[in-house]
């Protein structure tokens, strides 16, 4: 009985520049039952996470295949000569591999959805989502706002689509020491929404001479060369703040981890609909006070545990920002509320997901 995950080529399963699908992947690892029959596929790396377990492919040019059919295609050679009768694919957010898979494979395949599916090749059409339900097992979304953008147009083998919520590995007992700080963590890009926080502290900043503002990420992940011009623009204007303002850069996830729990606010302007909001749930087992736009998945996960803001712009968000700031008993009680009604653990994630290979792995062959 043995588990295949395929990663998205782009993901670096890496313990130094691992993103939001490794992340989670990584997580559900932690705690799965049957973490010695698991292999993770993806792109070669230099410090894989659950090095036992991964294997690092390296492209060829010559395949003439996309990165990602080339993945697939390599690691379908590799389960199909192995003699174990039992396993399982799944397959992260790449729904076009879903044909090529199933064809060349007896195994069972699922596929994970990260992102919405109607922007994505092979699940943009109510069409190739039904072709998906016919040729997976089960299915699994972020959140209730992906499951529905995937269901949109569809009725039937609804009982195939479940939510599996992206578990966050809470490392700490008790409710942490807060500074001063108010913390952005995310891509350096438009759909973030990182220059209405920039544009809000640059109204507020000099009322607050005691607090720090904090930045952390870049316009591509893994590394810091910010040589998009939108990028550039908001580290500029960010950095022009003053003193009180800290660019961090690209950090990996313990940096993160860190600020985190040391922050009192952290801001999540997003202006697209973002699928879950791994960053709201890991601030939630950080007890940080979390304003954030009400856009996707988020309301989801922060519900009434933070202050989701609508039609955000930086007036909204400097007006909120400035008012958590100068309210002690405000931001004290929806730090506690973020903790104490953290729920996004991996372990309980884990668990779930193992539930439901238990369940696929039972059916008859």
């Amino acid at each position: 009985m043995k588990i295949n995950i395929l990663l998205p080529y782009k993901e670096k399963f890496d313990e130094n520049k691992a993103s939001s699908v490794s992340i989670t992947v990584r997580n559900n690892l932690l705690h799965s039952k049957y973490l010695d029959r698991i292999k993770i596929f993806g792109q070669n790396v230099d410090f894989p996470i659950f090095k036992d377990n991964f294997f690092g492919i390296r492209y060829s040019v010559l395949s003439l295949k996309s990165k990602n059919k080339f993945l697939a295609h390599e690691m379908l050679k590799i389960i199909n000569k192995d003699s174990d009768k039992k396993q399982l694919i799944e397959i992260h957010n790449r729904p076009y591999l879903i044909d090529q898979v199933t064809k060349q494979n007896r195994f069972p395949v699922t596929l994970f959805f990260h992102n919405d599916p109607q922007t994505m090749n092979g699940s943009k059409s109510v069409k190739d989502r039904q072709k998906i339900l016919e040729k997976c097992v089960a299915i699994f979304c972020v959140s209730e706002f992906i499951k529905k953008k995937f269901l949109q147009g569809i009725n039937d083998d609804k009982k195939k689509i479940h939510v599996l919520y992206n578990g966050v590995e809470r490392k700490l007992i008790r409710f942490p020491i807060k500074n001063k700080e108010v913390l952005f963590v995310g891509r350096l890009v438009p759909e973030k929404g990182v220059h209405f926080y920039v544009d809000a502290l640059e109204l507020i900043a000099d009322n607050h001479p005691k607090w720090r503002f904090g930045l952390i990420g870049s316009f591509r992940l893994g590394d810091n060369e910010n040589i998009d011009s939108y990028a550039s623009e908001v580290i500029k204007k960010f950095n022009s703040i003053g003193p009180q303002a800290q660019f961090y850069g690209y950090q990996d996830n313990r940096f993160v981890q860190e600020k985190m729990k040391d922050a009192s606010i952290l801001v999540i302007p997003s202006l697209w609909q973002e699928p879950f909001g791994l960053v709201a749930a890991e601030a939630m087992s950080n007890g940080a006070c979390i304003i954030a736009s009400r856009v996707g998945g988020i309301p989801e996960i922060i519900e009434s545990n933070g202050i989701l803001i609508n039609n955000i712009n930086h007036k909204k968000l400097s007006e909120t920002i400035n008012n958590v700031i100068k309210n002690d008993n405000l931001r004290k009680d929806y730090q506690r509320k973020a903790w104490k009604n953290f729920s996004f653990s991996s372990v309980t994630s884990s668990k779930r997901l193992d539930h439901f290979r238990k369940i696929i792995f039972s059916m008859p062959v």
